[in-house]
């Protein structure tokens, strides 16, 4: 048997979780939330991520009836990208202290391949293609030849990011998160605004959408046109349409029967809604999970991490680096 610990840490939530034989023994998670009508700097975030880590891997080690690692864990896996640099940084210290004093290997992960290798293991999905969607992440994804290959992606912001934003913008909470309030205002939205649909070729793109939807919007919001919740419908309704539409393309062209939404953008019921739709439509299975494992955890990094210490793949503490731009087709997937 063979168990690992990963640590995650690459955006506002911070979070360690063991895995053990695609077992889920243990994933706690903390969230750094910024006050209202502001996003989460990084200097901030790292700060938060050093006060709650320690305490998180005691917390996994102790859910997960761990008492002497050194003897009962095999590996130790981080996040070594993307994201942002000083939360990645605080995570990538603690994975190599831990590794030195339990004399472990480590094993740095693409936290784009985390979300995916977890997606399969929870959901069951064989081959599917994949939507990955989350704050700093857009990309429609289907593996071949070693490698997880990008059909189509964001051109500019990431459509957490475009939600988030635009969240701040009308002064909704960080509070559990700008796009979870986004998407309960939405269901009370009765009136659509028309708003620029962007996809070019196979790629989408947010930025213009949102500057859109920040101007003309917030002018009808003004003159009493249009509601919060109609523009949080409208925006919601648009950008996702553009998703599913990219993403059934994908699958077209693969003519894969499956598809799995990975990244926090993923627990969006609506969109979960609109992808089971067109998976219908197509007589394909669409394959989600919940907020335990499509949000950013540490038990995604070790289950990635798990695949890739089985596989032979490990590094040593001296090499050990993060990097903010971390491509997901930069990983040769050769434990598939």
């Amino acid at each position: 048997m063979v168990c690992i610990l990963g640590i995650e840490g690459s955006a506002n939530k911070v979070g360690v979780g063991i895995i053990r034989d695609g077992e889920v023994l243990a994933n706690p998670r903390e969230t750094f939330i910024a006050p209202l009508g502001e996003g989460f700097r990084p200097s901030e975030t790292a700060q938060h991520h050093r006060q709650k880590i320690v305490q998180l891997v005691i917390k996994a080690l102790h859910e997960a009836g761990i008492q002497d690692p050194e003897k009962m864990l095999d590996g130790i896996a981080h996040t070594k990208g993307p994201g942002m640099n000083a939360p990645l940084q605080v995570c990538a210290v603690v994975a190599r202290t831990i590794a030195l004093s339990w004399n472990l290997p480590i094993i740095p992960v693409n936290h784009c391949i985390g979300h995916i290798e977890m997606g399969r293991l929870i959901t069951g999905a064989d081959n599917p293609v994949v939507l990955y969607v989350s704050g700093g992440n857009t990309q429609v994804i289907s593996y071949s030849a070693q490698k997880y290959r990008i059909f189509g992606e964001t051109i500019d912001l990431a459509v957490g990011n475009c939600l988030d934003r635009f969240a701040r913008t009308i002064r909704l909470s960080n509070d559990p998160s700008p796009g979870y309030n986004i998407e309960q205002a939405a269901k009370k939205g009765k009136k659509f605004l028309q708003i620029p649909y962007t996809i070019k070729g196979m790629d989408v793109s947010f930025s213009g959408i949102l500057a859109f939807i920040e101007s003309k919007g917030l002018e009808a919001l003004r003159n009493g046109l249009y509601t919060k919740e109609d523009l949080c419908f409208s925006l919601q309704e648009t950008i996702f349409s553009m998703l599913i539409e990219i993403t059934e393309r994908a699958m077209a062209h693969t003519g894969s029967k499956e598809l799995l939404l990975v990244g926090g953008v993923a627990c969006n019921l609506r969109l979960q809604e609109m992808a089971r739709i067109m998976c219908e439509e197509r007589r394909a299975k669409i394959f989600a999970t919940d907020e335990r494992f499509c949000i950013d955890n540490g038990a995604m990094i070790a289950q990635a991490a798990y695949l890739m210490f089985n596989a032979g793949l490990q590094s040593t503490v001296d090499k050990t680096t993060t990097t903010q731009r971390y491509r997901t087709d930069q990983v040769n997937v050769v434990w598939r």
